[in-house]
């Protein structure tokens, strides 16, 4: 099984809900299952069974979910498929759903159970057709890229003002802006919060300059613990962070001193908290979003090493994943942005110029969390990856997210 999860923003870019976008199979390599055996199971939500099995709160912080369905497993019995709290997801149908009695009926049932209902791939040409259907919704997804989403707003403020639009596929932070200063959407959708930097700042804050000494420094070759834990000491949170951390090793001693607590974690336990944890500090000014990602792929990353052969360069891989929104975060070009960092030849050929031995992981996880399940195929296709070994790679980083925020 394949799955990723969608960030849906408000006008502040705060995430407010995720979208499920999930495959069961590899149809490249099982192409029979693109004739009928593909309606195997079909009665079964993989978005359901998901946060039966993981949790809302795992999946995402218990905000609302935007679950898929299709025509023949909104018959099923979702209640009985997962026991989430019914106002946290929404039932997301589409045009393969006909305006029909029979789905009617079937919409205002699971309304009527507490269920909330949004729908997309609706053509403007479809938008009388479904007006019963559109009665029921909660929110409608317009598609960006191939409506004049402007006009169906003014469409839907008129005939159906309790709907909360969603402005999807939004490519760049201008149509972001644009579409925000009209007003009248709820959710903002797109790769817009994660665009490279193409120019930028020349200086760096001072703040975010003590966060990158720290990180240059416990990724130099053999750091010191007594120079980390200085720099360490000069930030509050940070200091509070390490102490929370080392406080279950010093059940039968006393912490005197931030040298103290940093030796007592040790060298490579230190580093590893001091990525993650100065990562989330470096990223406080930006929507909690990148910050999510940024780990998000820092751990995916690494958990795909063995899988692509580079097992041996797994903390290389973490690196990759955590410095792959450095230029959003510094606002500065990708190349000038990983200067600043020192990072290794090797992470900045992947970020830079998608060539060496990282660089097919960053690639794949490019392409992972955009939902290209086609390329995602392929490419598990020509390396012989197994498709549970990335459903672990990616369910075991978002666990691991949820213990480092």
């Amino acid at each position: 099984m394949l799955l990723t999860l969608v960030p849906l923003f408000d006008e502040n870019m705060a995430v407010c809900a995720y979208s499920f976008f999930t495959q069961r199979e590899n149809y490249l390599l099982n192409p029979l299952l693109l004739g009928t055996a593909q309606f195997d199971g079909a009665s079964q939500i993989t978005g359901l069974e998901l946060i039966q099995k993981m949790g809302i709160d795992t999946l995402s912080q218990g905000k609302e979910i935007f679950v898929p369905i299709t025509n023949i497993s909104i018959f099923a019995d979702i209640t009985e498929q997962c026991d989430a709290p019914h106002e946290k997801i929404v039932l997301l149908i589409d045009n393969t759903i006909p305006p029909i009695e029979m789905y009617v009926n079937r919409l205002k049932e699971l309304k009527q159970q507490g269920y909330k209902l949004a729908i997309r791939k609706l053509a403007v040409s479809d938008f009388e057709n479904y007006r019963e259907v559109l009665k029921l919704m909660d929110y409608v997804l317009l598609n960006n890229r191939k409506i004049a989403i402007d006009k169906a707003k003014i469409y839907f403020g008129k005939l159906f003002p309790n709907i909360s639009l969603c402005a999807g596929n939004i490519d760049t932070m201008e149509d972001f802006e644009r579409l925000k200063e009209t007003g009248g959407y709820r959710f903002y959708e797109g790769k817009f919060y994660r665009v490279p930097i193409t120019k930028g700042q020349t200086d760096v804050a001072p703040l975010k300059g003590n966060y990158i000494d720290l990180l240059n420094i416990v990724n130099s070759p053999d750091f010191e613990l007594t120079t980390a834990a200085d720099i360490i000491s000069r930030d509050t949170a940070l200091t509070i962070d390490l102490l929370k951390m080392v406080q279950p090793l010093a059940v039968n001693s006393e912490i005197t001193s931030i040298r103290h607590a940093a030796a007592m974690l040790g060298q490579r336990e230190l580093k590893k908290w001091i990525n993650t944890a100065v990562a989330n500090a470096l990223y406080a000014d930006k929507p909690n979003e990148v910050t999510r990602l940024s780990l998000l792929r820092a751990k995916f990353a690494e958990n795909l090493a063995e899988a692509f052969g580079l097992k041996a360069q797994k903390d290389e891989l973490f690196l990759m994943g955590l410095f792959s929104v450095l230029d959003v975060i510094l606002e500065k070009p990708m190349a000038e942005a990983l200067k600043v960092v020192h990072v290794a030849g090797e992470i900045s050929n992947a970020l830079i110029y998608r060539i060496g031995v990282l660089a097919p992981v960053y690639d794949f996880m490019l392409q992972y969390e955009t939902a290209n399940w086609a390329e995602v195929s392929r490419l598990m296709l020509l390396k012989n990856i197994d498709m549970n070994t990335v459903y672990e790679a990616y369910t075991s980083a978002l666990k691991w997210y949820r213990t480092v925020r």
